[in-house]
């Protein structure tokens, strides 16, 4: 079996997850990335439909899993406004790790259910029809229609994001 660090293959229990949910999806292999914008640049989508995964805990211990466009930044107040908690924080890499020891650190899937978590999705992701999420792997995502993954996952939405304004500090207004 393949360690995290050396996954030369999508998640098996993604893949498996949503065949067993009826959610159609395509596998794309890439070159190894890091970050969302780099990962639909590789794909070839626009990183408005490709998901950011971020984890989040509250202090009462529950875990959320939050799904961003890729040219998005979570806002932890949002976050905790629509998760219910007065404070949230980001979970740290060792608890992502632990969470979804199958997944390299950095590439979770936007699946809360296959890691015993809620997932949560911003607004902006409900305006796409398909969108793109890592596959477990650095190297490897995959496309599936919104609709199908949102009811599979039994996404709720709210505002959780502010937007990225990529501009230089000096042409922002």
């Amino acid at each position: 079996m393949s360690t995290p660090a050396t996954l030369e293959r999508p998640s098996p229990a993604l893949l498996d997850w949503l065949a067993s949910h009826h959610v159609e999806y395509e596998v794309h292999a890439h070159s190894p990335t890091f970050t969302a914008r780099a990962t639909a640049r590789a794909e070839g989508v626009d990183p408005r439909t490709f998901a950011k995964v971020v984890g989040v805990s509250s202090p009462d211990g529950r875990r959320h899993l939050v799904v961003l466009d890729a040219t998005d930044h979570l806002d932890l107040s949002k976050a905790g406004e629509v998760i219910g908690s007065d404070d949230v924080r980001l979970l740290s890499e060792d608890e992502l790790t632990a969470l979804a020891p199958d997944c390299q650190a950095g590439a979770l899937p936007a699946v809360g259910a296959l890691f015993g978590l809620a997932t949560y999705a911003d607004y902006a992701v409900r305006d796409d029809t398909d969108i793109s999420f890592n596959a477990g792997s650095h190297s490897f995502s995959v496309r599936v229609e919104r609709a199908g993954w949102e009811r599979a996952c039994g996404v709720v939405y709210g505002d959780l994001a502010s937007e990225s304004d990529s501009r230089p500090a000096w042409a922002r207004s």
